[in-house]
């Protein structure tokens, strides 16, 4: 059964302060055959360190892996629209499993765009080369939010299947599913395309906060139905991201936004899957962040793991975050960055080496298989 049954959304307080595997334990409401449960991923580096225990090696994974400067993928995607890739289930199991096989990392991240439910659900949206997502008519009034269709069950079987490719082929490398948080995706929506400052949510949230509400519970149930679907069929772990919560101040977020990410993750927790939640920016959000109950909290570049371990108490593992700017820098000077956030990310409960964004689509590849290979090197003890 999936997610539908969440759809009167979340209560806050009742997970505040609480991880996803404190309030089910772990891959109870998955099926006997998905990999956390027969034995495939459960005792992988990756999710033993989303759980704060032990790897066998030290993980790492990196965002925006799937694609951009790999040539393999360039030569795949040749006369294939963005988001086409996306909903042919081969090419997007393809495209999933290229990384993990050229550079040995620890997860694959399934290869997608936040605006996927969007577009299932019959928004008109597209990523326009250059820009990005851009819809038809932005969502702006009361009236918009009422007329917009919803996601339906049907609609995401091209995710499930391209999830059931891919595991099929990771053997016992983990799959990450992921989903665009409710502000990001909300906001994409408000302004229509990307913005530097997403002037028009903010302002949405004071002048109309009804509206935005509304629009929030949406953009959460769409994304929530959209992660559940990934997990059911074969994802070991999800992560929301929320690529735009840098712009809000802790207020805004803890009133506007934070009941909705917890409302999108409502529809997984019963899964036991590990959750994690990421943002750009958002070194000041990161207590109301794990607040809307995960597992594992990601961290940009801006800010020292041992400083995010210290904010957040100890109580979560952590992952990053290695800065992208330096994927081009002279390799001396790479590797004691790398080594420096290993060190620094020492005194969470867990672990996993990321970028604190994602890969530049300018990276050598050969530079991020030898990451990969130091970070390997370096024992987990």
């Amino acid at each position: 059964m999936t997610g539908c049954r969440y759809l009167l959304g979340a209560n806050l307080g009742t997970i505040k302060g609480m991880t996803s595997s404190a309030v089910t334990p772990a891959g109870t409401g998955l099926d006997a055959g998905h990999p956390l449960r027969d034995g495939r991923t459960a005792d992988s580096p990756l999710i033993t360190a989303y759980r704060g225990g032990k790897p066998s090696r030290r993980p790492v994974w990196f965002m925006r892996q799937a694609g951009r400067s790999l040539p393999e993928y360039l030569k795949l995607r040749e006369g294939v629209a963005m988001l086409d890739s996306c909903l042919r289930p081969e090419l997007a199991s393809e495209i999933t499993l290229q990384p993990v096989r050229r550079h040995d990392v620890d997860a694959g991240i399934f290869f997608s765009d936040i605006v996927i439910p969007l577009k299932l659900a019959g928004v008109g949206v597209d990523i326009v080369p250059g820009v990005g997502p851009v819809l038809d008519k932005p969502v702006r009034t009361a009236a918009d939010v009422a007329a917009l269709p919803r996601l339906t069950e049907e609609s995401l079987e091209p995710i499930r299947e391209a999830v059931r490719l891919t595991v099929d082929q990771l053997g016992k490398t983990p799959l990450i599913g992921f989903a665009g948080a409710p502000f990001t995706l909300a906001a994409y929506m408000v302004e229509g395309r990307p913005s530097r400052d997403h002037l028009g949510p903010r302002t949405m949230m004071h002048a109309d906060p009804e509206t935005w509400t509304a629009l929030a519970n949406w953009a959460a149930d769409a994304s929530g139905l959209f992660l559940r679907a990934q997990l059911e069929a074969g994802a070991s772990a999800g992560q929301l991201f929320d690529s735009w919560a840098g712009s809000l101040g802790l207020a805004d977020y803890t009133r506007f936004v934070a009941a909705a990410s917890s409302r999108a993750l409502d529809h997984v927790r019963d899964l036991g899957a590990p959750l994690i939640h990421f943002g750009t920016g958002t070194s000041e959000l990161l207590v109301a962040m794990r607040d809307v109950g995960v597992d594992v909290v990601g961290v940009d570049y801006r800010l020292p793991l041992d400083e995010a371990n210290r904010r957040l108490g100890g109580t979560v593992p952590l992952q990053g975050n290695i800065d992208p700017a330096l994927l081009s820098a002279p390799w001396e000077v790479l590797e004691a960055h790398v080594r420096e956030v290993i060190a620094s990310g020492a005194a969470a409960p867990g672990h996993v080496l990321n970028l604190g964004h994602g890969v530049p689509p300018e990276t050598d590849p050969d530079v991020l298989t030898r990451v990969v290979e130091l970070i390997h090197s370096v024992s987990p003890e």
